[in-house]
């Protein structure tokens, strides 16, 4: 049994509501009142929580002017690594003045972390009530033992790990001391196509894993992520910015405040839909069920006149004998005379 939990009062469970997350990621262009901006924004569109990214340039790559660390066939196409995530890169000094304008909007805020120091800081800074490992973190175990250590639930990405590695993934931070996992179905693409996220994987992996799963989502739009909680994710992540040609670092496949707040509006509805198993007229269609077809006098009807396919009928509404009798009703006499336009009934007949 997939073990749940609870953020903020709202519980992880595909029983529940999606739990959206909006992730600034390198969006926040380096000025913690446009960080502020972006947090405030995604609250106001209906995020359950907002993630930042905790690394430097030198816990990710190294300042190497060498063919390897340049970005090739990517949204960020030429650019070298090492200035990508400096400019990416959440400053850690602001983390526990943001973490202060979460609260006080009411949202929780987490983190990404890529390295062991960004744990440490994490926990000293903000004491974050979860954390995620991101896709390409999967196989940093070391990583994954320390996250695991802090006792805190685990949003763990999979984007192009193997079913190997997810399961060496979830035995690292279980035996490490977390809590409970989310998986997050993931396209390492930026963005992604639509048509390489195999959906269909989602059930398969909370039974073959038996975790929660989520889904992080790099595509453009919301089709996607409203697809995946029909087949079971609890937690959706996608990325936020306030104008997509504002020249932020993940701008190209973030979603703008007002589509974000069409994202989470349409998760809700979506999640309504869902309703039980029940199999019947719904309480608004109770009303409608008069508006059925009965069996109805069509022509006058003389006492002791036979009934026939002439003088009767199967019409609306749904107030005289229900269909099922029609067979059983014709050669039968009338008990007394009918008008047409008499409901048939059962004191109508001998």
């Amino acid at each position: 049994m997939a073990k749940r939990f609870s953020i903020n009062n709202k519980e992880i469970s595909p029983k529940e509501s999606p739990f959206l997350i909006a992730e600034i990621s390198g969006n926040h262009k380096q000025d913690i009142k446009h960080a502020k901006k972006l947090i405030k924004a995604a609250v106001d569109a209906g995020a359950d929580a907002v993630k930042l990214q905790t690394y430097t340039p030198d816990t990710l790559t190294l300042p190497v002017d060498a063919p390897d660390f340049y970005e090739n066939n990517t949204l960020w196409n030429g650019r070298h690594l090492y200035d990508m995530y400096q400019e990416g890169m959440t400053p850690w000094e602001w983390l526990p003045e943001l973490n202060r304008f979460a609260q006080e909007l009411g949202t929780t805020l987490f983190s990404t972390p890529f390295d062991e120091t960004a744990v440490d800081y994490l926990e000293k800074a903000i004491n974050p009530v979860l954390y995620k490992v991101a896709s390409l973190e999967i196989n940093h175990l070391p990583l994954l033992r320390h996250i695991g250590k802090t006792q805190k639930p685990v949003l763990l990405s999979t984007g192009m790990a193997t079913e190997k590695e997810i399961h060496v993934a979830i035995d690292t931070l279980y035996t490490a001391g977390t809590p409970s996992i989310v998986l997050l179905k993931c396209v390492s693409a930026y963005p992604a196509d639509p048509t390489d996220f195999n959906l269909r994987s989602i059930p398969a992996m909370a039974s073959k894993f038996n975790c929660l799963i989520g889904l992080s989502d790099h595509s453009l739009g919301n089709e996607i992520a409203i697809s995946a909680i029909t087949l079971g994710a609890c937690v959706i992540e996608k990325h936020i910015v306030m104008d997509r040609n504002d020249g932020s670092l993940d701008a190209g496949f973030a979603l703008e405040p007002e589509e974000f707040k069409q994202l989470a509006n349409a998760l809700k509805l979506v999640y309504k839909a869902f309703g039980t198993d029940k199999i019947g007229p719904t309480q608004q269609e109770e009303s409608r069920l008069r508006f059925r077809r009965s069996i109805f006098v069509s022509q006058d009807i003389k006492k002791d006149e036979v009934f026939t396919p002439q003088n009767i009928k199967i019409i609306r509404p749904a107030t005289g004998l229900h269909p099922i009798f029609w067979e059983s009703l014709l050669g039968q006499k009338a008990k007394q005379d009918l008008p047409a336009g008499t409901p048939l009934t059962k004191a109508h007949l001998p």
